[in-house]
């Protein structure tokens, strides 16, 4: 999945406190569509460009492909900088690198993709699912990290519990005894959260984490606020707990993370530190050269990427 216009990352770590009430910032999310998928973009937005290292929420989904259509199908297209992070929840997508790696990812299961210095990709629906329900996210790479080699990892099982009828199902970070095996470069917490049954539950948190979360099926009470599949609640830093309430079939997904409190940028397919990086990756990618190895298996265009938003520098 890809992202187009510029962003540099937020100002502002905390929400107010109003008559002793820590206040949620509401987020509209953004509608687009990417590889013929209709999507909700949560992350980056103009209020909000960053939770934690994590820079970029597509919601995609729940789709039923119609007839002959032929489903999700995103060409070759790079990245720098960040790492891919594909959650599925319904449906199959296939997994294309210009590592070699050829990987299905099926419901319960996590695609990680660290781009480091640069790697190109390609994603594709398959199997005999007519559905298809996924987030993705990408995860900011700590400048010290920006450049490492590219890698691909994949997790067919992840942590889970079951607490008060809520399933919960830790895809990154730690969580009481519990542990995610998916790697990571700085503290970050992903959990997926499924409601068997109309339930309120607290979750525990730990303060020094900014805290962000999705409604993905149906409406939810936060805190004593509720909010819709359509909007995304950050809710800054030194939360010590959280309020979820959700009737039966919600779900939704919390994030969080240490700030990486440095500069992070991103342009199209791309994060780094600097205009400079991305402005190289960006030639790179136009010029073919073997920083972006070709996807054997493709048969689509590679993407061309949108003009740069500043000179080069």
């Amino acid at each position: 999945m890809t992202q187009s216009r510029p962003t540099p990352t937020s100002p502002s770590r905390g929400c107010p406190v109003v008559d002793g009430a820590r206040q949620i910032q509401r987020i509209a999310v953004r509608n687009a569509e990417v590889g013929g998928i209709p999507i909700n973009r949560a992350l980056p937005t103009r209020e909000r460009r960053t939770v934690g290292a994590w820079c970029f929420l597509d919601h995609a989904g729940p789709t039923v492909f119609e007839g002959s259509a032929p489903g999700m199908d995103v060409g070759p297209h790079p990245h720098t900088g960040l790492q891919t992070f594909t959650w599925m929840i319904e449906g199959e997508v296939l997994h294309r690198d210009s590592l070699g790696s050829e990987q299905v990812i099926r419901p319960g299961q996590v695609n990680l993709m660290t781009a480091g210095r640069g790697i190109a990709h390609t994603e594709q629906s398959v199997g005999a699912a007519r559905r298809l329900h996924a987030a993705q996210l990408w995860i900011a790479l700590p400048a010290e990290h920006a450049d490492m080699a590219p890698r691909f990892d994949h997790y067919p099982d992840l942590p889970q519990w079951r607490n008060n009828g809520v399933n919960h199902r830790l895809l990154v970070g730690e969580f009481g005894a519990y542990r995610s095996p998916v790697f990571t470069l700085s503290p970050l917490i992903a959990i997926d959260m499924e409601w068997q049954e109309a339930a309120r539950v607290e979750l525990p948190l730990r303060d020094d984490y900014e805290i962000g979360f999705l409604p993905l099926i149906g409406a939810f009470e936060l805190n004593g606020e509720t909010f819709s599949p359509d909007e995304f609640a950050y809710l800054g830093m030194k939360n010590n707990s959280i309020e979820l309430s959700s009737q039966k079939g919600g779900r939704g997904l919390l994030i969080g993370g240490v700030p990486l409190n440095e500069e992070i940028l991103i342009w199209w397919n791309f994060v780094g530190h600097t205009k400079a990086e991305i402005t190289q990756a960006q030639q790179d990618w136009a010029q073919g050269t073997p920083r972006f190895p070709a996807v054997n298996g493709s048969s689509g265009e590679r993407m061309t990427a949108p003009r740069l938003p500043w000179r080069d520098v």
